[in-house]
C-alpha cells in the first residue's frame, strides 16, 4: 500500500465494491521511507488482511512463504475472483490463485517494469515470467490505452486486455489554501514553484529534474523547486541538489497529506519519469488546475496533450525539460488556460465512480461465461 496509484486504485475499488461483491484487500509490507495510504483504505471501510512476507524486494524463501500462505487463504476463503496489482503481487498471487482452483483471476497493469526498470538480462526473464502468467489469467486490465498497445507489443494477453482508465476521488486536491506550503519551506509569496510530487525512485527521474532546475536556476534568479514525496534516493538527491549549487532554491517537503495546499503553491507541476502507467499526480495536478511537463512515455499522452493541458518533452532531456518549464512559468495566461483544459478534462474521464462501475460490468462478465459458473459452484 505504497504511496501512488495502484494504492489509490484498490482502496477505491474495494471500499465501493458492495453490494455486488465482498471485497477483501490483501496487503503486504510497505518498504522504509515509502509511507503507506492503509490507513486511508480502512477509514474508507476497506477490510485489510494482511499477507505474511509479501514485501517488494526479491527474496525466494519470503516469496514461497507469501505463496503458500496464499494458497491455503484462497483454498479456506473460495474466492470467486482474485484481482492481482503490481509485478511482484501479481505473480505471487496469480500462481496461489492458478494452484487454488480460483474461477477467474484478472491482473491490472498501472504501467509495467519491462523497460527502464532493469537491465537486459533480468527484463527478458520477467517477460517470460509475465508470457507464462498470461496463460492463467482470465483477463487483464491496462488503465490506458498506451499500456495496452505495450502489452500487446510484449506480446502479453493478447486477446485478454480490457482498458479501463484510471479513476480517482478528486475532491481533495481541489480549492487548497495558497501559502500553507510555502510558509513551511520558507518560500517567498511572489516566487514561480515548480513541483516534482512522487516516490523518489530512479524511474521518477528526479535527477533530470534537478538537472533543468539547475539550467533554470541560472537563467532566472526568482524560481524555487519543491520535491514533494520520500524514497530510498532521499539522501542521494539532496546530494546531487548541494553539487548543482541549488542551495536554498530546492526545497524537500516529504510526504504531505494537505495536497491541496501543496498544489495551490505550485505553479507549473513536473512528471519526468523514465517510464509510467498512468500518474497520479499528474491527474491530480490538472483536477487542482495547474500546467504539466511531462516526459511522453506510458499512459502520460493519454492525460496531457501537448500544448492543450501541458507541455511534453522528451525522456532523460533536462534541457527541453527546463525549457518547457521557463515558457510556462514566464506567462501565467498559459499557464492559467491550460489548469482550466486540465481540469475539465480530468473531471470528466478519471472519476472514481466511472472506473468501478466499469470494472464490475467486467467482473460480471466473466463470472457469467459458463467455464467460470462452473468453476465456481
Amino acid at each position: 500500500m505504497n504511496i501512488g496509484g495502484p494504492a489509490r486504485h484498490v482502496t477505491i475499488l474495494t471500499a465501493h465494491a458492495s453490494p455486488e461483491f465482498d471485497a477483501v484487500l490483501l496487503t503486504g509490507e510497505t518498504a522504509e521511507r515509502e509511507g503507506s495510504l492503509e490507513s486511508e483504505a480502512v477509514a474508507a471501510g476497506a477490510r485489510v488482511v494482511h499477507v505474511p512476507r509479501l514485501r517488494r524486494a526479491l527474496n525466494p524463501f519470503a516469496d514461497i512463504g507469501a505463496i503458500v500462505w496464499l494458497y491455503r487463504y484462497f483454498r479456506r476463503v473460495r474466492p470467486v475472483i482474485v484481482a492481482t496489482h503490481t509485478a511482484k503481487a501479481g505473480t505471487l498471487g496469480r500462481t496461489a490463485a492458478w494452484l487454488a482452483g480460483v474461477p477467474v483471476v484478472v491482473h491490472t497493469f498501472h504501467g509495467h517494469v519491462l523497460d527502464g526498470y532493469f537491465g537486459g538480462l533480468t527484463t527478458s526473464f520477467f517477460l517470460l515470467i509475465e508470457r507464462a502468467l498470461g496463460r492463467v489469467t482470465t483477463r487483464f486490465i491496462a488503465i490506458s490505452p498506451e499500456i495496452a498497445a505495450d502489452l500487446d507489443r510484449l506480446r502479453i494477453g493478447r486477446g485478454k486486455v480490457t482498458v479501463v482508465r484510471l479513476g480517482l476521488d478528486l475532491d481533495h486536491v481541489i480549492d487548497g489554501r495558497r501559502g500553507r506550503l510555502r510558509a513551511d519551506l520558507r518560500i517567498p509569496a511572489d516566487a514561480p514553484v515548480v513541483g516534482i510530487v512522487g516516490r523518489l525512485v530512479p524511474i521518477k527521474a528526479h535527477d533530470v529534474f534537478l538537472a533543468a532546475a539547475s539550467r533554470l536556476a541560472e537563467r532566472d534568479p526568482n524560481v524555487h523547486f519543491a520535491i514533494v514525496g520520500d524514497g530510498e534516493l532521499w539522501s542521494q538527491l539532496h546530494e546531487v541538489a548541494h553539487a548543482a549549487g541549488l542551495g536554498e532554491r530546492v526545497h524537500f517537503a516529504g510526504w504531505r497529506a494537505d495536497l491541496a495546499d501543496v498544489y495551490a503553491d505550485l505553479d507549473v507541476v513536473v512528471c519526468c519519469s523514465r517510464n509510467e502507467g498512468t500518474p497520479v499526480s499528474v491527474i491530480e495536478a490538472c483536477a487542482a488546475g495547474l500546467p504539466v511537463v511531462g516526459t511522453a512515455v506510458g499512459g502520460m499522452t493519454d492525460i496531457i496533450t501537448d500544448g492543450l493541458n501541458g507541455l511534453l518533452v522528451p525522456t532523460g532531456d533536462a534541457a527541453a525539460l527546463s525549457a518547457a518549464i521557463g515558457g510556462l512559468i514566464s506567462d501565467p495566461a498559459r499557464r492559467s488556460s491550460m489548469g482550466a483544459a486540465g481540469r475539465k478534462m480530468v473531471l470528466e474521464r478519471y472519476g472514481a465512480s466511472r472506473m468501478v462501475n466499469e470494472l464490475k460490468q467486467v467482473y460480471a462478465e466473466l463470472l457469467n461465461r459458463p467455464a467460470a459458473k462452473a468453476a465456481a459452484v
